[in-house]
């Protein structure tokens, strides 16, 4: 079968599954995509650095000073359809130091593109969601306007909601081009694939159905602690999607376990429930890995025995199991296809955040045969850090 055909039947193939997915995700709010991601940080222009350098972005946008903001500073990064937003207070007091003092550097906003963001505001607030932003119209001049609103989700995460039909500017009101004589080419990340909030003990089925009753989502998987559990630590973990399948938002919750899971540290230093991972996709998970290693990027352990019987495991694969072996990578199956995964080591200081490379051959699912390999080896990073 050519590549050709073979890549146009699992295209057929994922958009019925995805149609048998979403049929009971009512949508009232229809989502056209990620808009972009903004993290609170201590120092946005050395984490713009970081962020170039290790995972290829590039640079998009900037707000200051210069531009009229007189109390915050953002870079704007961007890989293909990747939009990273790196904020900084510059006085001090105030909500962003109060989000750092808080949790460390971490994702405060997920930004969600709409057709109408006065539409997505009302259909969420009169369905229970508090109100973070209520509909602004944000005009500059010639480049028209953006409208944006937004709501409080899990912890002090933001969902805002992005409409920018009208607007041409290269990203928002107060931003200019950010020119740079320092662009390391891209890494090959290509989009979010889907992003991980921790929550506390006993709140998963109290924010999968905030997402069910106020945002339309439909639960797509369940995970139990039978699923993912270790010898010492369990987490439970639901998979909540939007009717077109372009925004994924597993939730997770710790469960009891001999020992503290990776959830209750992530709360412990994190302070409380919010993003866990963002999972970006790539076309070659190979390429993009090995291009981050050589960059500085850390990324967690995977023995060489999880290999023995990958092959019986997972049946017949287009990579090379060397490969894959050197460079740690995961690989599960479903029924669909198959999927490749690593996930890095934390990227702040905090044993919080954390980014997952996965690249789908296929596959719809989130990786569960890999749970025991991939949970040993945060428990490994557990016990040197003195946590687990």
């Amino acid at each position: 079968m050519s590549s050709e055909i073979k890549n146009l039947k699992d295209l057929q193939n994922t958009e019925y599954s995805l149609k048998k997915l979403f049929d009971d995700a009512e949508d009232f709010l229809p989502l056209l995509g990620t808009d972009y991601v903004e993290l609170y940080v201590g120092n946005a222009k050395q984490s713009a650095h970081f962020y170039k350098t290790a995972f290829g972005f590039q640079s998009d946008a900037y707000a200051g000073l210069e531009t009229g903001m007189k109390d915050r500073v953002s870079y704007v990064l961007k890989q293909d359809k990747i939009r990273l937003v790196l904020t900084t207070s510059l006085k001090e007091g105030g909500e962003i130091n109060e989000h750092i003092n808080k949790h460390g550097d971490g994702v405060k906003i997920v930004a969600l593109w709409v057709e109408d963001a006065t539409k997505s505001w009302e259909e969420t607030t009169k369905r229970g969601a508090k109100s973070f932003m209520e509909p602004t119209r944000e005009d500059d001049g010639d480049n028209g306007y953006v409208i944006r609103s937004g709501i409080h989700t899990y912890g002090d995460t933001i969902h805002l909601f992005v409409e920018r039909k009208n607007y041409t500017g290269v990203f928002l009101p107060n931003f200019k081009k950010w020119e740079s004589h320092y662009n390391p080419s891209p890494v090959g990340l290509k989009f979010i694939d889907h992003m991980v909030g921790n929550v506390g003990w006993d709140e998963m089925n109290k924010w999968c159905e905030f997402y069910a009753k106020v945002m339309g989502f439909a639960q797509i998987i369940s995970f139990d602690d039978k699923d993912i559990s270790t010898e010492y630590t369990a987490l439970m973990s639901k998979v909540m999607s939007n009717g077109n399948g372009r925004i994924k938002f597993p939730i997770n919750e710790p469960a009891e376990g001999k020992r503290k899971s990776q959830i209750e540290e992530y709360i412990d230093f994190y302070n409380g429930p919010g993003i866990q991972h963002i999972a970006v996709a790539t076309n070659d998970i190979v390429a993009t890995v090995s291009e981050m290693k050589n960059r500085g990027v850390e990324f967690l352990y995977v023995p060489e025995n999880y290999y023995d019987d990958l092959i019986e495991r997972v049946g017949n694969i287009d990579e090379n199991v060397e490969v894959l072996k050197k460079h740690g990578i995961l690989i599960d199956r479903d029924d669909e296809g198959y999927l490749l995964q690593l996930f890095t080591k934390p990227v702040v200081d905090r044993p919080t955040m954390f980014f997952e490379i996965i690249q789908r051959k296929g596959a719809q699912s989130f990786g569960k045969g890999n749970f025991k390999a991939l949970f040993e080896a945060i428990e490994r990073e557990q016990e040197n850090r003195g946590t687990l």
